[in-house]
């Protein structure tokens, strides 16, 4: 059976070409100590926005570790798939990343509801998890409502985890939940009966991700009470480890959080809170690969800059277009954005600054930060000209996308010196 590392991370590569600069940080993680199972992944979105296939991602994946001599286990996330785009990714892929979002809300039939409640029922009342100083009060009432808002989700999931299963094979893929995509955060209330519903649909499930309060956008940091996300996060993970035992779930079920690239001022939380209990961690990193990239074609100066400041040039012009299918995850102020003019006149240093995401730099603008984020369609209809810059400016460039995943991110939330 495949089974996913305690520590993964989901890299993201949306042109393909940082495979190795990437995987040069795992293997940076690992000389410290720390083993983490490197998961590239790439949407469905991505894909069609660029003009990839979900094999390209394998090819990289399979092509990077052999390369490098890399023997430890690597996955292919089809990310963020649901039951009408999952066939595409099903020969080439190992890791599903399995979208309830758009399912949640929808009422399963009065009959499974019914059910599901009668095999609940121990559970209402005053609940006290053991080991722990978590407890919860649930009516059946409050259950109904939990059914059904989620239990036609948890369904919609295990149709998409067979269609997989009759391909792959019984254990030969790693299955994640994701239920962040939506407007609302889950209580750990919530996730407990999310968990047992999974159990009762005999989904494998080894990553759930749910929303947590606060704000995941792209590519800049947290926003929101560190605090407070680091209550529920603990919260969270005491329920996964109850449900572990209680529903007979994968014993190395775990967390992953999405969106989690650049949440700079959460990681000393996650941190500390997974060293004190012992658990693992997966956080998908997508996105801030294609930013690292123009950073570092801007770093380059010359025919390179120029590129970049006409990305941005033409995603200001289209900038609603850029931003509609990530409404829900970026949060750009635009009269804080830069015109096309002043843009035109920046040195290198002063454009890779405004994207860096260094917070005490004095130029860095995460607006301009999160509309770059989403422009990676302009690059990709100008793909000839990007991909043979980014070959003649490759060791600046690798260099970015390495510096950004070893230091900025595992660095921090692992605590590594």
């Amino acid at each position: 059976m495949k089974i996913l590392g305690k520590y993964s991370i989901g890299l993201g590569d949306r042109f393909g070409r940082q495979g190795s600069a990437q995987l040069k940080a795992i293997i940076a993680a690992s000389e410290k100590g720390y083993d983490i199972t490197p998961v590239w992944n790439k949407s469905n979105r991505e894909h069609i926005t660029i003009g990839t296939q979900p094999a390209d991602v394998r090819i990289e994946a399979d092509f990077v570790t052999n390369k490098a001599g890399f023997k430890s286990p690597y996955f292919v996330d089809a990310d963020h798939i649901n039951f009408d785009t999952v066939d595409r990714f099903i020969s080439c892929s190992d890791f599903f990343t399995i979208d309830v979002a758009s399912y949640i809300g929808k009422k399963a039939s009065d009959e499974e509801i019914n059910e599901f409640i009668a095999g609940v029922e121990k559970y209402t009342g005053e609940l006290k998890i053991t080991g722990s100083k978590l407890s919860f009060k649930t009516s059946q009432s409050h259950i109904r409502e939990i059914a059904e808002k989620y239990l036609f989700a948890a369904i919609k999931a295990f149709d998409i985890y067979r269609k997989i299963e009759k391909i792959k094979g019984k254990g030969n893929f790693v299955t994640e939940v994701s239920m962040d995509e939506v407007p609302h955060s889950q209580t750990p209330v919530e996730l407990f009966f999310i968990l047992k519903m999974l159990a009762n649909e005999n989904i494998p499930v080894q990553t759930i991700a749910p929303k947590f309060s606060g704000r995941f956008n792209k590519g800049v940091d947290y926003v929101g009470d560190p605090k407070l996300f680091a209550r529920e996060f603990e919260s969270d993970l005491i329920i996964i480890d109850f449900a572990i035992k209680e529903f007979g779930l994968p014993e190395n079920l775990k967390m992953s959080i999405h969106s989690g690239s650049d949440k700079f001022a959460i990681y000393p939380y996650i941190g500390s809170i997974i060293k004190r209990s012992d658990k693992g961690i997966h956080l998908k990193t997508a996105g801030t690969t294609w930013l690292e990239e123009v950073i570092g074609l801007a770093g380059s100066g010359g025919e390179a800059l120029d590129f970049v400041k006409e990305i941005y040039s033409k995603s200001l012009e289209k900038i609603d277009e850029l931003c509609a299918p990530y409404a829900d995850v970026i949060d750009i102020k635009v009269s804080s954005l830069p015109s096309i003019n002043e843009v035109s006149k920046w040195t290198s240093h002063k454009f890779s600054d405004s994207l860096r995401h260094i917070t005490g730099n004095p130029d860095y603008n995460p607006n301009m930060r999160q509309l770059i984020h989403v422009a990676y369609k302009i690059a990709a209809l100008n793909m000839n000209d990007y991909l043979r810059l980014l070959e003649t400016n490759e060791e600046t460039v690798s260099a970015c996308v390495y510096e950004n995943i070893y230091n900025r991110h595992i660095c921090r939330l692992f605590d590594i010196n």
